[in-house]
């Protein structure tokens, strides 16, 4: 008595379900890519608790050698002189009235800068958010 298998074992394997998880993988980090705007000039901020959830439109940012630079939205930090902030902050709000200004100095920057420019802000009513960075979990200060 011979016994038979009525269902044959295919060899082969399909890679359809393969290329569609690769194809959705790469539209995922290609999405989440162009959500993240990173810093192309180096800032160390210094540490802070409390973390905002306003989406700064303007970029102002102090590098540790004052030099200042600017972005708007998307765009590329580009170098401005102190005395040029205040135009182009209301060039800003000409676009977007409604905006927040976030302010990313290096900890190594003098009071005295930040302040200029929240004095800036201030006189043109710009609502302001000074950037920090997450504080470490091992550091306790």
């Amino acid at each position: 008595m011979s016994l038979k298998r009525r269902n044959k074992i295919s060899p082969t394997f399909s890679m359809s379900s393969m290329t569609d998880l690769v194809f959705l993988l790469l539209v995922f980090f290609m999405i989440t890519s162009t959500m993240v705007t990173p810093n192309a000039i180096k800032v160390l901020l210094p540490q802070g608790k409390q973390q905002t959830s306003a989406k700064p439109l303007a970029r102002v940012i102090i590098d540790q050698d004052l030099n200042y630079y600017t972005a708007f939205g998307n765009e590329d930090e580009m170098p401005i002189v102190l005395d040029e902030l205040a135009a182009f902050l209301q060039d800003c709000a000409a676009k977007e009235p409604e905006m927040y200004v976030a302010l990313y100095a290096d900890e190594r920057v003098p009071y005295r800068e930040i302040v200029n420019v929240l004095n800036i802000a201030n006189e043109n009513q710009f609502k302001m958010v000074l950037a920090t960075r997450r504080p470490d979990k091992k550091s306790k200060r």
